[in-house]
């Protein structure tokens, strides 16, 4: 009977894993695969497709975090352990001051995340906020969310990041244009979606150090310059900026092949080998002081803590596939599709929905851009501003309301130590936040322009 009636599903199925995970304080790698297979039964899925789907949604969730979770915990373990990470704290607060430190974090996300991943992104930096969070008093939260927010923001929003890149060519907007728009409305997106929340909600939830994080104080002689950490940070950024980079050029020139340099730059910045590359140089920067052992055991004890991450990473990418798998998206934008409504409104509308529904993003971008894109043809009137803002609109819509089948929801719990219910107060408005604020200016600058 629920097979009939996704959106019914889809809200019992949550429901449970609230109950479940916050009331009966089941381990979430366990109720996330227990209400997945039994999403799965109810919502019609093929027995003999049951175990395949979900490994598939877990197996794809891993392919895309595990190598990059792994990879960043060795560099930021590293850094932590060498000093780095407080050098470049120090010089952040040295330079915006001790009171302005979570907006300097949150800066230098935003400008790592203009060509880099949310998830990579988010886990180079993370010994560095996990250092400046170490050197005052207040809640984790304060310093965490900041750069969070900057980094899911500038990946939600602004080519070249793939979601808004695909719904750019999909709807006809110019990628030189959505990249100005998708800045001038990032920034103020940011600002108030992210800092101000984090200073509000960190004043009310206090989130400890967690337990990735060893804070042994290094001595300040024995600390690595400032240029190596700086070449560690800003090295994949670089990398994986030639890749982007590229591919967008790719994409807006419409060739399919290019020549051998550029075909071995996107190859060298594709995001795992890009920091590959960078784990390499930085073992090399610190081999002659730590030695081959030392950095060895580093690397074993940065893998340890991070097994739980990935595994409630991927539980949670099987729990979006399941629903996806039952039709809950399809249902959605069947039912919303055809509201009458100003497309901007319906596309912001359709993608939060099924970003809801399903949990990805890039999922709810892409799915809601094809959707739309008749409407948007069908609109003479659309100027160059109004489809880029349409764009945006999309994207904001497909930030909002991250939960359990959200991959990005548990990645953040786990990396700073939260357990859902705090991850539930803190992340998800925030992210809820982001979304209508980018919908908001975005529809303000399509009616001044």
């Amino acid at each position: 009977m629920l097979a009939q009636h996704p959106l019914l599903l889809a809200v019992i199925a949550v429901a449970l894993l609230l109950i479940l995970i916050i009331n009966l304080r089941l381990h979430a790698f366990i109720a996330l695969i227990f209400v997945s297979a039994l999403t799965g039964v109810l919502g019609g899925v093929a027995t003999e497709q049951l175990l395949p789907t979900m490994m598939g949604g877990f197996g794809s969730t891993l392919a895309s975090v595990a190598m990059l979770v792994g990879l960043g915990a060795m560099i930021g373990k590293v850094l932590e352990a060498t000093g780095g990470a407080d050098v470049l704290a120090n010089s952040l607060i040295n330079r915006f001051g001790e009171n302005n430190a979570p907006f300097a974090l949150g800066v230098a996300s935003l400008l790592f995340g203009f060509p880099i991943f949310f998830d990579a992104g988010l886990i180079v930096m993370l010994p560095v906020i996990l250092s400046v969070a170490a050197r005052f008093k207040g809640s984790l939260l304060l310093y965490a969310l900041p750069a969070t927010g900057a980094f899911a923001a500038m990946h939600a929003m602004v080519p070249p990041h793939p979601g808004p890149v695909v719904a750019a060519d999909l709807l006809g907007a110019d990628i030189g244009l959505l990249i100005l728009i998708g800045i001038i409305t990032v920034l103020p997106t940011w600002y108030f979606g992210s800092f101000v929340w984090a200073k509000w909600i960190g004043a009310r939830i206090e989130i400890a150090l967690p337990e990735l994080f060893s804070n042994v104080p290094v001595p300040e002689d024995e600390r690595p310059k400032l240029w190596q950490v700086l070449l560690i940070l800003v090295l994949p950024l670089l990398l994986i900026f030639g890749n982007t980079g590229i591919n967008t050029y790719k994409v807006v020139s419409d060739i399919e092949q290019g020549n051998g340099l550029m075909n071995l730059l996107q190859t060298l910045g594709q995001t795992p080998i890009a920091l590959l590359i960078t784990l390499c140089v930085c073992l090399l920067l610190f081999y002659q002081k730590l030695g081959s052992e030392k950095l060895r055991e580093l690397c074993d004890n940065a893998l340890a803590p991070i097994c739980a991450v990935i595994l409630v990473t991927g539980a949670g990418g099987m729990f979006g596939g399941i629903l996806r798998a039952t039709g809950i998206g399809d249902a959605l934008a069947g039912s919303l599709s055809d509201l009458g409504i100003p497309v901007i409104v319906a596309a912001f509308v359709i993608a939060a929905s099924l970003r809801v529904a399903q949990g990805s993003a890039t999922v709810a971008l892409t799915t809601t851009a094809a959707l739309v894109a008749p409407m948007v043809a069908a609109q003479s009137n659309l100027s160059a501003v109004d489809l880029c803002a349409i764009v945006i609109a999309i994207a904001g819509g497909a930030s909002v309301l991250s939960h359990f089948n959200d991959s990005g929801f548990w990645l953040v719990s786990r990396l700073f130590g939260m357990d859902e219910k705090n991850t539930l107060q803190t992340w998800t408005p925030m992210v809820t936040l982001l979304g209508v604020f980018a919908f908001v200016f975005a529809a303000i600058l399509s009616l001044l322009f």
